[in-house]
């Protein structure tokens, strides 16, 4: 199975590569560590890229979208037609995920991982700058408050998309993917995975989503709850976990970190619900946590305590929540930053200034 035949494939990352990277920022014109976490950023990349002195590259951020059945019991401030709505807002680079990886300089690809909708007629109708892959696996989950959310082989194919996905723009040259999504009511199987994965609380690890009221709150909790009851996810098995309280574009996530670590590509995972991804990555592969970066903390409620679990340290922290991969495009250029210190500053010995201690 593809998904096994990748896991089998991963390697720590190089920790010689981080320790040249570590003797060139040493040897840079500044007092050593003087600039924090931009000089671990250069070298974990070079220690993930297999590179001493690695040059920013080519970077994308993938969008996968999905609608859920969820949806159906109120959890959401939105109606599920939303996700489509805002699908063709990427298509045609009107939303903020267009606006920040222009910003970035990094490419968009929106993926049909699971949307109620057949965008295929408006593809023949017209052409949009942001591509559109469909990679259709559902269309919609099931509510999971009444059932497993998916069959165990579309949870399975919807992390193979993911993974063919790496290994595709692996192949065509790009040196960072970030991860992001939409799919209204989301962050309901986001916060039943956490809870799965983590042992911590339904009401500890879900928050207000799109921003519903204390009532619609309350049944949020209970539909997580009960959905975590009917289901009994086993969280020894993150595809089990998956298949009955997650979504396509959750495992689509999941799928593209994987293949992201073992083409040795770094990943930068957005907020909420790509957390909840890379938690089901990190379940089937922990050593994906060495091709991982935490774009930033959102303020949905548990956000943190899943990066915790995984190990994780976050970036920024701006106060969003709005997904998409936005956070990603931001770090991103933090990242860029780091690897152009590394590279680009001189040594002591380049500027011909006497070296050590801080001015």
């Amino acid at each position: 199975m593809m998904i096994q035949e990748t896991i089998g494939m991963l390697r720590p990352a190089d920790a010689g590569f981080a320790e040249e990277a570590q003797k060139r920022l040493d040897n840079l014109t500044k007092p050593p560590g003087s600039l924090g976490r931009l000089e671990e950023f250069a070298k974990r990349t070079a220690a993930i890229r297999g590179i001493a002195v690695p040059a920013p590259g080519r970077k994308v951020i993938f969008t996968f979208a999905c609608d859920h059945g969820v949806a159906d019991e109120g959890v959401s401030a939105y109606p599920r037609e939303v996700t489509r709505q805002m699908v063709l807002n990427f298509l045609r680079g009107g939303a903020a995920i267009n606006v920040l990886a222009r910003h970035a300089g990094a490419d968009v690809v929106i993926v049909d991982i699971g949307v109620d909708f057949d965008f295929t007629p408006l593809l023949a109708e017209a052409r949009y700058p942001v591509p559109l892959r469909i990679e259709k696996i559902v269309r919609g989950t099931k509510n999971m408050r009444r059932g497993p959310a998916m069959a165990r082989r579309e949870a399975e194919r919807s992390i193979e998309v993911g993974i063919a996905l790496a290994r595709e723009y692996a192949e065509k040259g790009y040196t960072i993917f970030g991860a992001g999504e939409m799919g209204i009511a989301n962050t309901t199987p986001s916060s039943a995975i956490a809870a799965v994965l983590t042992g911590r609380t339904v009401p500890e690890l879900t928050g207000r989503g799109t921003g519903i009221d204390d009532d619609a709150l309350g049944n949020k909790i209970r539909v997580i709850e009960e959905s975590i009851a009917i289901n009994r996810p086993d969280p020894n098995d993150g595809i089990d976990v998956l298949s009955k309280v997650g979504g396509a574009e959750i495992g689509g996530i999941a799928g593209l970190i994987i293949g992201a670590a073992a083409c040795r590509v770094p990943v930068v995972i957005d907020g909420f619900i790509s957390t909840a991804g890379a938690l089901i990555a990190h379940s089937l592969a922990p050593l994906t946590k060495d091709y991982m970066f935490a774009a930033h903390t959102s303020v949905e409620t548990g956000h943190r305590a899943m990066l915790e679990k995984i190990g994780l340290s976050p970036i920024l922290d701006l106060g969003m929540r709005l997904g998409e991969g936005t956070g990603a495009a931001l770090a991103m250029q933090l990242l860029d930053a780091g690897l152009k210190i590394c590279r680009e500053m001189a040594t002591f010995g380049e500027a011909g200034v006497s070296g050590g201690g801080e001015s």
